[in-house]
C-alpha cells in the first residue's frame, strides 16, 4: 500500500494483523488526502479515542510507515509527502460498487454496497489529492458537477429486500412473484423471466418478461418472490439494458398528455399508490395543497382521476378539465334516480 523497502514489509504486515484493517486503511487514506490532520479530528472520523489514534500512529511508525505525531499548537498527525499510497488496487466489492455509481446513498444502503462504496471513494479521493498536488491549476470535475439521482419528494420504498433480490437474480432463474398492479387492491401471482433491476428517479423496478412480453414491476408493489428451479427464458440477443431501453421508450412514448392537478398534501401517499409511475412532478405544498403533473397517453385516461373524488381538482389542460366535468355530470345524473 505504501512504498516500502523489502526489510520493512514484514513488520508492516504484522501491524496489519494486529490492528483493524479497515481503520488502518481509513487512517492512511485520510492522511494521503490531507497529509496533516489533528488527532481530535482523526479520532472523530475513525470513531475511536485520541489515545487509540496515537497508539495506531506509533505502531505504524515502528513498522516503517513514514507517519508521526507532530506536537505543539499547530501539530497533528503527519504523513511525509514522499509517501505514496497505492490507491489503484480496488477490491472486487469496491469495483462492483463503482459499477453502479448512479445509485444514491439510500439505494446503495439497500443494495449492501455502502461500505465498499466508502472505501473505494476514499481510495479515489487519495489518488485525486496526489494528482492535484502535481497539477494544482485546475479544479476537480467533482467540485464542479454534482449528480443527485434521488427523486423529488420520494417517500416510497421497495417492499422486498433489494440486495437479496439482486443476489437471487445472479442465478438466472425464473421468479414467482406476488405483485399488485396500480389499479388493484390485492396482489396476484405471476411467473416471470427476469433480466435485472433498475433504479429510476428514486424508485426500483424489476425488468422481466411475462409470457414473452417485456414488463416493468415496481418493487414497492412487489410483496414477495420465490426463485424457481427453471432457468429464465430470455429473448435472444436481449439484455437488461436493451430491454430497459425498449420499455422506457414504450412507457414515455405512451404518455403524450400532461395533466396538472391540485391535491391536499396528505393525499400524496394515496396518489403515489394509485398513479405510480404516471406521476411526473410534484410541487412544494402551499397552504396544505400541492400540484402534481400526471402523464397519460390521451385525455380519455383522466377518468382514472375520478378515484380521488372531491379531493382533486384538474387545473390544466382545459380539455382535461372539460372531460372530468362531463364524467362528473354523467355520474350525478346516473345516481340522481333510483336504480331500476
Amino acid at each position: 500500500m505504501i512504498t516500502q523497502s523489502r526489510q520493512n514489509l514484514s513488520p508492516f504486515l504484522r501491524t496489519l494483523v494486529s490492528m483493524k484493517a479497515s481503520r488502518l486503511l481509513h487512517l492512511l487514506l485520510l492522511l494521503q488526502t490531507r497529509q496533516r490532520i489533528t488527532t481530535t479530528e482523526l479520532a472523530e472520523r475513525l470513531e475511536v479515542s485520541r489515545r487509540t489514534v496515537l497508539r495506531d500512529v506509533e505502531a505504524l511508525s515502528a513498522a516503517g510507515v513514514p507517519v508521526y505525531a507532530d506536537r505543539g499548537r499547530n501539530g497533528g498527525i503527519v504523513l511525509l509527502p514522499s509517501a505514496r499510497l497505492n490507491a489503484s488496487h480496488l477490491e472486487p466489492p469496491e469495483l462492483e460498487a463503482l459499477s453502479v455509481a448512479g445509485l444514491d446513498g439510500t439505494q446503495r444502503e439497500r443494495m449492501g454496497l455502502s461500505a465498499a462504496w466508502e472505501t473505494a471513494s476514499r481510495k479515489i479521493a487519495a489518488r485525486q489529492a496526489a494528482a492535484a498536488s502535481e497539477s494544482p491549476t485546475l479544479p476537480r470535475l467533482a467540485d464542479l458537477v454534482l449528480v443527485d439521482s434521488t427523486a423529488w419528494f420520494a417517500d416510497s420504498e421497495a417492499s422486498v429486500d433489494v440486495s437479496d433480490l439482486a443476489s437471487a437474480l445472479r442465478h438466472r432463474r425464473r421468479l414467482r412473484i406476488q405483485y399488485r398492479r396500480s389499479a388493484e387492491n390485492t396482489a396476484s401471482t405471476q411467473v416471470v423471466d427476469p433480466y435485472g433491476i433498475v433504479a429510476k428517479s428514486g424508485r426500483w423496478y424489476l425488468v422481466a418478461d411475462n409470457q414473452g412480453d417485456g414488463r416493468l414491476f415496481a418493487l414497492e408493489r412487489l410483496s414477495a418472490y420465490k426463485r424457481l428451479d427453471e432457468p429464465a427464458v430470455l429473448q435472444p440477443g436481449e439484455t437488461l439494458r436493451t430491454r430497459w431501453a425498449a420499455l422506457k421508450e414504450r412507457t414515455e412514448g405512451q404518455d403524450r398528455v400532461s395533466v396538472t392537478v391540485r391535491l391536499p398534501e396528505n393525499g400524496l401517499a394515496l396518489a403515489r399508490r394509485i398513479l405510480g409511475t404516471r406521476i411526473h412532478d410534484v410541487s412544494d405544498a402551499v397552504n396544505g395543497s400541492c400540484t402534481v403533473v400526471v402523464r397519460y397517453p390521451d385525455i380519455e385516461s383522466v377518468r382514472q382521476l375520478l378515484q380521488f373524488g372531491d379531493h382533486i381538482e384538474v387545473l390544466t389542460p382545459e380539455t382535461a378539465r372539460k372531460r372530468i366535468s362531463q364524467l362528473a355530470r354523467d355520474l350525478v345524473e346516473r345516481h340522481s334516480t333510483p336504480a331500476s
